[in-house]
């Protein structure tokens, strides 16, 4: 019990980070359609950004600052450099192919994700570079029955929770929520109801992107590491979970992102870390079988 315990934990923390990051995937999508494949790498200049900032404050194994301080300006550059890009990247490469056929701005992601890339490998490092998380957060052990849970691990996960339930209030109790759900039913109609949808796109964009930017933060945080390819798996990941829970449905990528990365970590722990990926494909390919809309979405109706 003990074992199967450590692995749902394990899990929930994998998962959260899926959940962030799908939440990005799901958010875009619901208002253009776009499968935005370089948002994994956004997630990982976000770690690279708190990276950057730990770098500068901590010095011999001990912050220049206060630790609350540090986080605080590691939430910062991740967060506002992440969602930036991420606006950058709408206005520069998506916006001008938002007419255009839509095999164009799936070329340009990946375009885009292989310069993220190859720019932090050649400006920053092709080495994985570490973080000493020692210097910043809490090494408090919780024991939770005979599980050894680190601070960093609660962390995540309980901040990844906060951000999911606060995104789901603003897109579904507030007016700039609203005007988001209506831009992505219809944006025509949305902007004859007077609705600026260049801006609610551009701010869809910055919340997506700080999601992956606080995501790469508790990785950082949590593993004490950033490389500059570790974008492109966990983004795949992110992206499968999004469409098993429904892509375009945030309540869907949330619970999808949380549970592939159970279904890894029990795999993993139970049968062997050789095949957790087969294995995750599998769950998706036997999703898309069944309900081919995602465990949350809604059926396609073909319109008369």
């Amino acid at each position: 019990m003990g074992y199967f315990l450590a692995q749902v934990v394990n899990g929930l923390e994998v998962g959260s980070l899926y959940a962030l990051v799908a939440l990005g995937y799901t958010l875009i999508y619901g208002i253009l359609e776009l499968l935005n494949f370089a948002h994994g790498d956004i997630f990982m200049v976000g770690a690279f950004l708190a990276a950057g900032v730990a770098a500068l404050l901590v010095h011999n194994e001990a912050a220049a600052v206060p630790a609350g301080l540090l986080i605080g300006l590691m939430i910062v550059a991740s967060m506002a450099g992440a969602g930036g890009l991420g606006v950058a990247i709408e206005r520069v490469a998506y916006r001008p192919l938002r007419n255009a056929n839509r095999l164009a701005p799936l070329i340009t992601a990946i375009g885009v994700s292989l310069f993220l890339e190859s720019a932090v490998q050649v400006g920053i490092s092709p080495a994985p570079v570490g973080v000493q998380t020692h210097a910043i957060i809490s090494q408090t052990v919780f024991h939770l029955g005979s599980v050894d849970t680190p601070f960093s691990k609660v962390l995540l996960v309980a901040v990844a929770l906060v951000l999911m339930v606060g995104l789901d209030l603003f897109v579904f109790r507030t007016q700039f929520g609203s005007a988001m759900r209506a831009t992505a039913q219809d944006r025509e109609a949305a902007t004859f109801m007077g609705i600026d949808v260049d801006r609610v796109i551009m701010v869809t964009f910055f919340v997506a992107s700080a999601l992956a930017g606080m995501a790469g933060l508790l990785y950082v945080l949590s593993y004490a590491t950033a490389q500059f390819f570790m974008g492109y798996l966990l983004g795949i990941k992110a992206f499968t979970a999004a469409v098993i829970g429904g892509i375009g449905n945030i309540r869907g990528a949330m619970v999808g992102g949380l549970l592939l990365g159970l279904l890894e970590s029990l795999i993993g722990g139970y049968i062997s870390t050789q095949f957790q990926d087969t294995f995750v494909f599998l769950g998706l390919i036997l999703v898309l079988l069944v309900r081919p809309q995602g465990l949350f979405g809604q059926p396609l109706t073909d319109r008369a």
